[in-house]
């Protein structure tokens, strides 16, 4: 008995790095290609584009604007098309789609192909998004639907992560042909990720086995956008999306421009959100049980990123060290708030939808988001930048009010559920 304990000592360890979900270890593998790729590219795009390619920084910013709102209109329509033909169909057409985009990047040499590239880039890549969300829904049960998004997402934090530690060599050689086979690993990750899709189980839905004789076809598909409960919650879940500008955007502007701390501090804010969101992801899910205790961890959310915000303008004239550990300390609040509206999010998402509809309801609740992506860079910039430290209690206030008012918008649409 000694001797077989031994020999089964060894695989343990790597094994429990492991999830023991197999439908989820295979998303892992999926989501791992897919981020890493994606941090390769996020980490050279825009040396790549103002110093290969020779665009202004204000026209790349306008290109990247109208590529948001092209993002934000392609959710819907994907959403509505994965619950036609099955999310996992459409999301292996859509990762071709975006190999064949990203590869474009390289043939860019003026703006008006630019612009027609990335904005078909980014419309497929927030419809791609759409179908991998409703994907998660028809792969995992729905007990343990959040848990296994909550680990996906570390995932996601360390492909995007290790991605960009490989995009440093080709930021460092500054050349076109490094930043040209950084962005050709991007396009290759997507080609890998369609290869990767089909062994990716999937349960039938019941909608789709057995629909209801008296429904009118497509009926749920558009009553995503008639759920106005539902849209409430999608707009409030918008607003809280702001937080992600406050930590890309606020924090770097507000290190150079109004604090004595010391640029690295802006690369320290960066990997000290990347760790936490990767050790307590997880965890953050046992606040978010059901609908209203998902709708309180909203509303703690709320406070958490109000108290954030508050914090870095009390950076403000304080001394290099101090400021710094200052904005460290606003950032660990900050991640904290991330996680559990992300947490959060995700069942509200899932849980308030027509289960006969995943797939546009996912649609309109990834448009939302993508809504306060595209907008976050512009409401941190003229509030929190343009007004100094009084104007960090503009998106303070946001946080708190729609993390509070998330509560009641939760408890009206479980109501019409």
């Amino acid at each position: 008995m000694t001797s077989t304990a031994v020999k089964a000592g060894p695989p343990a360890a790597p094994r429990r790095l492991l999830h023991p979900d197999p439908v989820i270890r295979r998303l892992s593998w999926m989501v791992l290609v897919n981020t890493f790729g994606n941090g390769l590219f996020m980490t050279v795009s825009a040396l790549y584009f103002t110093r290969v390619v020779g665009l202004g920084v204000g026209r790349v910013g306008v290109g990247l604007t109208a590529a948001g709102l092209c993002g934000v209109v392609s959710s819907i329509p994907a959403g509505r098309a994965s619950d036609r033909w099955g999310s996992r169909r459409v999301l292996i057409v859509l990762c071709v789609a975006e190999a064949a985009g990203m590869a474009s990047y390289v043939l860019v040499h003026s703006y008006a192909v630019f612009l027609l590239v990335v904005c078909a880039e980014t419309a497929v890549d927030r419809g791609a998004a759409t179908a991998r969300n409703a994907l998660y829904a028809d792969a995992l049960p729905q007990q343990t639907r959040v848990a296994g998004r909550a680990y996906l997402r570390a995932v996601t934090n360390v492909g995007i992560g290790a991605g960009a530690a490989l995009a440093a060599l080709a930021l460092q050689a500054d050349t076109r042909g490094a930043y040209v086979a950084a962005i050709l690993a991007n396009a290759a990750s997507f080609a890998a990720v369609a290869a990767m899709l089909p062994g990716i189980p999937v349960v039938v839905r019941a909608a789709d086995a057995a629909p209801d004789a008296g429904a009118e076809p497509g009926a749920s598909r558009r009553g995503a956008l008639r759920d106005l409960p539902y849209l409430v919650v999608t707009s409030l879940n918008a607003l809280l999306t702001l937080q992600f500008a406050v930590l890309t955007v606020g924090i770097p502007l507000w290190v150079v421009r109004d604090t004595h701390a010391p640029r690295a501090v802006v690369g320290a804010t960066m990997i000290l959100n990347t760790v936490l969101v990767v050790a307590f992801q997880v965890r953050a899910t046992r606040a978010t049980r059901d609908l209203r205790s998902a709708a309180r961890a909203c509303r703690w959310s709320g406070l958490l990123l109000a108290g954030a915000c508050l914090v870095v303008a009390a950076s403000h004239g304080l001394p290099a060290a101090a400021a710094s550990a200052v904005l460290l300390a606003a950032v660990v609040m900050q991640t904290a708030g991330e996680v559990f509206s992300q947490a959060a999010g995700w069942l509200l998402s899932y849980d308030l939808a027509d289960p006969n509809a995943t797939g546009a309801y996912q649609g309109v609740f990834n448009a939302g988001s993508s809504a306060g992506l595209m907008a976050g860079p512009a409401v941190v910039t003229a509030t929190a930048i343009g007004h100094g430290p009084a104007g960090w209690a503009v998106p303070a206030a946001v946080f708190a009010l729609s993390g509070a008012a998330m509560v009641p918008a939760v408890r009206w649409a479980e109501h019409r559920r």
